[in-house]
């Protein structure tokens, strides 16, 4: 791959992009035409050029694949399988997502502009890490015995929930999509999985993949569309046991009140985030300054956990800034096929709209326009990596999630203020601290109500440990055991002890 100039200034990259075989929806075992016959295209965010047309699911869409989940679950072998059976077709699934990560990491870079380097030496492979971990787990799914107070005998079995629809956002198709789909397979589940409209190219493959692998016809169903038709039918839809869905906070309600309109389906929810990135006069500014940058930034601002409000304390505060500065000038963005890249474009230009949107807001609002603050003059989705000082608890860029390469640095006095202002939030999906005191680190983790807490380092993710947040970032949890569980529902089983009276 060679990058030379195309006549204004900027690089372009030119590469041989991935052949597209997967375009239609996955519906019992089988790609098939949406019933409208109708298409979307889903674009490059490097150049605003389309990708592929792809198939449009619909209500009547997802009626179809629910059908072949409720089939698959009511009378198919996948929920009555050995526990160990389900875990070697996941590892095989796996083991497929292993053979393909090239061709799966250029899915994700042209559809989603992540960084292609990243995604074949992180997204891919922690999407086959995924289901390996889940794969070990389905064979321990077991109940309890219990020692009742009466003359009983009492026993629990853990069961799968039934039909789950999985909702998916764009940030991290694959990662998310082995989240869910890995524990609600390794737990009997059958499903429907909407991947973000803006991203369904790599699910469609998975789906592909996970026929090889043996999962049975009906098991996984994909239905890419959009939210308030394909995602608002599946959310809805009496045939579905439970929703588990990754994105704003405002759909996420869209979402319950429809699980409750329905059927009073359980809702799994992981949604917007806020989180503080609180450094005391302690740290080492030289290495909180990167992790600053790398909290903000990482995936161009777009993830959830992204630590976009920065508080610094006063004691280093200046000196902060002025490694912050030395260090954000060295950042690259730029085509997520080069390897010299930090990061790429906004995922569709609505995105790169909104975010332009918050730095108007910042700078009307009376921050000070530290870094940054304008969009690349190229083709595609493209802003500068952006910092905000001067910044207030009530301005808007530091109380609204954006989706962004926008940070804010606050300064701070003391732990009990940062503590109260950290909070000062309605969401709670993780917090970063960096310090040297222990006492500190402890105090300030217990205070933060957040579902995450990262002490020293940032993005502390791991597929053993439980991922969710308080507050308005939703309920339940992602990955670990617990991301397991949700899957399962608990079954009390009594009898009567022979002779017992209540025979």
């Amino acid at each position: 791959m060679a990058a030379e100039s195309n006549g204004n200034g900027t690089m372009e990259s030119h590469f041989k992009l991935p052949q597209i075989k997967f375009t239609k929806l996955f519906i019992n075992g089988h790609f098939v035409d949406s019933v409208s016959g109708r298409t979307f295209e889903t674009i490059d965010p490097r150049t605003g050029d389309v990708i592929a047309n792809i198939a449009e699911g619909d209500k009547e869409d997802v009626d179809l694949a629910v059908q072949a989940a409720r089939q698959a679950f009511d009378n198919g072998p996948w929920p009555r399988l050995p526990g160990a059976e389900r875990g070697r077709i996941l590892l095989k699934f796996a083991d497929l997502i292993d053979e393909h990560t090239e061709e799966l990491a250029m899915l994700d870079a042209i559809d989603a502009g992540k960084l292609l380097h990243l995604a074949k030496f992180l997204d891919i492979p922690e999407t086959a890490e995924n289901l390996r971990y889940y794969a070990g787990a389905a064979d321990k799914i077991h109940g309890e015995t219990l020692k009742m107070s009466r003359e009983l005998q009492g026993y629990t079995l853990k069961e799968p929930i039934g039909v789950v629809g999985h909702i998916i956002p764009r940030n991290f198709p694959s990662t998310m999509f082995s989240m869910k789909v890995g524990p609600a397979l390794a737990a009997g589940c059958t499903m429907i999985v909407k991947p973000a409209e803006q991203t369904p190219l790599s699910a469609l493959y998975y789906a592909h993949l996970a026929k090889l692998a043996g999962i049975p016809d009906g098991v996984l169903n994909v239905v890419p569309g959009f939210g308030h038709t394909a995602g608002a039918a599946l959310s809805s839809h009496m045939d579905v046991d439970m929703i588990s869905f990754t994105g704003s906070t405002e759909v996420g309600s869209l979402i319950m009140q429809a699980a409750a309109k329905s059927n009073l389906k359980p809702v799994c929810l992981e949604l917007g985030g806020k989180s503080p990135f609180i450094i005391f006069d302690d740290a080492d500014v030289d290495k909180v300054a990167d992790l600053a940058l790398q909290g903000c930034y990482f995936n161009k601002g777009e993830i959830c956990v992204a630590g976009s409000r920065v508080f610094v304390q006063e004691g280093i505060y200046d000196k902060f800034l002025l490694k912050l500065k030395e260090k954000v000038e060295n950042w690259v963005v730029g085509d997520p096929f080069e390897p010299t890249s930090h990061y790429g474009p906004q995922v569709d230009k609505k995105q790169y709209e909104r975010v332009l949107s918050y730095i108007d807001k910042g700078n009307k609002e009376g921050a000070t326009l530290f870094h940054g603050g304008k969009a690349l003059e190229r083709k595609g989705y493209y802003i500068e990596p952006t910092i905000f000082i001067d910044v207030t608890d009530d301005m808007t860029i530091a109380k609204e999630e954006i989706f962004g390469p926008i940070m804010s640095v606050l300064k701070f006095k003391t732990i009990d203020e940062v503590i109260k202002r950290a909070n000062a939030t309605k969401y709670g999906l993780a917090a970063g601290i960096m310090t040297n005191d222990l006492n500190t680190a402890n105090t300030v983790s217990r205070s933060i109500r957040a579902g995450a807490i990262w002490i020293n380092c940032y993005f502390g993710f791991d597929k053993d440990i439980p991922y969710g947040g308080y507050k308005m970032s939703g309920f339940g949890r992602d990955m670990g055991i617990d991301g397991l569980v949700k899957y399962l529902q608990v079954k009390s089983v009594v009898t009567p002890i022979y002779n017992s009276p209540w025979l």
